[in-house]
């Protein structure tokens, strides 16, 4: 079916004609459009005008009709003109389009059609939500009151079930406590007893339920038969206890401490039978450690050192001489009894590391208390220095002095002492006693017949005092560094007597004439008559020399570490005197004759090395 348009003047088209029979003639439809001056035009009012034009001169539109002169209303009738113009050219589309329009107004009157039936069936569908709606609400609050029903069912089940488990007494439980043998199993099972001991005792709605009147009497028999088990098997523990040659701690450990469930059990629900074993246990054990340390004492007297007396005085001379007393073996063989050794471990502490500092005010009273004993002590021991016997307490002995021995080790033991307090008074009394052993060992040393011995016995005494105080203070005090000092003074001395022994000659000569120029004027210049034989001395023995040397040092030096750094000083002091003669030589008119003679120097440094070697 063809569809036909319709126009305002009532002209029908059949869509299937040509495109030029729709096609209209819009000049003749319209007419010519014209713009007349309206009449009243004069009566418009100018008022503004000259603003506005103000604000339009820079428009170029504007611009250009000023500038032209071109009459206001002609230009308004071109803008109408071309304004009616774009509206025909609409209208033309517009017409050309109408078949596309027709399509749409159906389809729309279609859909709204459609849209129709889906508001009919949406109201339809609405009425029936509401509807579920309504039913879903009275669902909701039946399940809110029925999950409230079976939350409180389960809290009193809850509840209900605890009130069973607390309360009830299983078979097997009974069968442990009555049969069972004291074990891990046991005392979870005295656990779980003790907790429901507790629970009927402290729960007041317990005591009024009718299942307490059936479940306390077996309760109660079963206590009374825990009470009793348990008893028998600590007691039987205390026993061993008491068998000799029992480890007490493993036992403590092992046994007692790992059942330590079983007496908590007594205290709480056998407090009669708890007092009697705690008194068992104490008196047990008051047996036992009575017997302990009773040997343990015993052990100790037989392990008492031989310590110093109140006659056993640094400076005394300690050899008996009495008829009537019982000789006693002199202080010299026996132990350091000066010596500090591990007492002071055990003053500080051990007890440092075993957490036992309840001694320390004890020990600092009977610090303040023991000062005035020890000034007196200290003060005899200064006395028997300045007073000792020279003559009495002489040996023909090299080796270090027993008496510079107590000494160390008396001085040695208080500087250990003391590094931790520091106390002046303390220093000034042991530089009185440093200064009284310096006098007293000069005085030994001078009853040697010979200067070589005096030295050697210096040396072994100062080096000896030396070791001794290092020990007490590694970092090195006032009276160590006074003894190293006289230490190293007489080992400079040793070793000019020592070379002075086999190259007196030789050092002679070189103290006395290597330092003169030999080409200087003198009475009597060096000549090579005059050094020939010690060139030809020192290169026959020289190594023979170096040998007996180094023997000396060996059997002079108790240390001998010390020794052989006193050989190597003599060598090399050797080196150095030898040195210079070669050079005194060299300077000598026809000194060249007696190269063939000279020792190298590098066959002295290698003897040097051979003996460096063994130190």
């Amino acid at each position: 079916m063809a569809h036909v348009a319709t126009n305002k003047e009532g002209h029908s088209y059949d869509e299937n004609n040509d495109a030029q029979k729709m096609v209209f003639d819009l000049g003749a439809f319209v007419g010519d459009l014209t713009v007349e001056e309206d009449a009243s035009s004069d009566d418009i009012s100018l008022e503004g005008l000259q603003q506005e034009l103000e604000e339009c001169k820079n428009d170029d539109v504007v611009a250009n009709i000023l500038s032209k002169g071109t009459k206001l209303r002609e230009y308004t009738k071109g803008v109408e003109n071309n304004i009616r113009q774009v509206e025909l050219d609409s209208i033309q589309d517009y017409i050309k389009e109408s078949d596309n329009l027709v399509s749409l107004h159906d389809q729309i009157r279609d859909c709204d059609s459609i849209l129709s039936q889906m508001e009919t069936l949406l109201s339809g569908f609405q009425a029936e939500i509401g509807s579920i709606s309504s039913d879903i609400k009275i669902l909701q609050e039946k399940s809110m009151d029925m999950g409230l029903k079976l939350k409180n069912r389960k809290m009193t089940e809850s509840k209900l079930a605890k009130f069973v488990e607390d309360i009830i007494v299983p078979p097997k439980m009974v069968d442990i406590i009555v049969d069972g043998e004291v074990n891990d199993e046991y005392m979870r099972t005295l656990e779980i007893l003790s907790k429901k001991l507790k629970f009927v005792e402290v729960d007041l709605m317990v005591k009024t339920s009718k299942a307490l009147k059936d479940v306390q009497p077996e309760l109660e028999k079963l206590r009374q038969k825990a009470v009793s088990k348990v008893f028998d098997f600590i007691v039987q523990k205390l026993y061993a206890l008491r068998k000799p040659k029992t480890n007490i701690q493993i036992l403590q450990q092992n046994v007692l401490l790992k059942y330590k469930y079983v007496v908590s059990f007594l205290k709480e629900h056998g407090k009669e039978v708890y007092i009697e074993v705690r008194g068992a246990y104490i008196d047990t054990m008051n047996k036992v450690l009575s017997a302990h340390f009773r040997a343990y004492i015993q052990a100790l007297e037989k392990l008492q050192l031989d310590i110093a007396t109140s006659s056993d005085l640094i400076g005394v001379e300690t050899r008996n001489t009495s008829l009537f007393s019982r000789g006693r073996e002199p202080l010299k063989n026996r132990s350091a009894v000066f010596a500090l050794g591990e007492r002071r471990k055990i003053l500080k502490l051990i007890m440092s590391r075993r957490r036992i500092p309840c001694l320390d005010s004890y020990l600092d009273k009977v610090n303040i208390a023991l000062w005035p004993r020890f000034k007196m002590v200290f003060d005899l021991h200064l006395n028997s220095l300045r007073t000792a016997n020279v003559k009495t307490l002489w040996e023909d002995d090299v080796h270090p002095h027993y008496v510079m021995r107590r000494y160390a080790e008396f001085t040695a033991s208080l500087i250990h002492l003391n590094v931790e307090y520091g106390d002046g008074q303390l220093e000034l009394n042991l530089e009185r006693l440093r200064m009284a052993i310096d006098d007293l060992l000069i005085k030994l040393a001078k009853s040697f017949p010979r200067p070589k011995l005096q030295t050697v016995f210096l040396i072994n005494n100062y080096d000896m005092t030396i070791a001794v105080l290092k020990e007490a203070d590694p970092e090195g005090g006032k009276i160590q560094m006074h003894f190293e000092e006289l230490l190293k003074s007489n080992t400079a001395l040793f070793v000019e007597e020592l070379l002075l022994e086999h190259f007196s000659d030789l050092i002679k000569f070189v103290k006395t004439r290597a330092s003169e120029d030999p080409s200087a004027s003198s009475e009597k210049p060096i000549t090579v008559a005059e050094v020939e034989p010690l060139v030809k001395d020192f290169g026959s023995r020289w190594k023979a020399a170096i040998e007996l040397m180094h023997k000396d040092v060996i059997t002079s030096f108790s240390n001998f570490l010390c020794g052989m750094e006193i050989l190597r000083a003599a060598l090399t002091q050797l080196l150095l005197y030898y040195t210079r003669l070669s050079d005194s030589i060299k300077r000598i008119v026809g000194g060249s004759a007696l190269n063939k003679d000279l020792v190298s120097i590098s066959s002295i440094m290698y003897e040097i090395r051979k003996y460096s070697r063994t130190f």
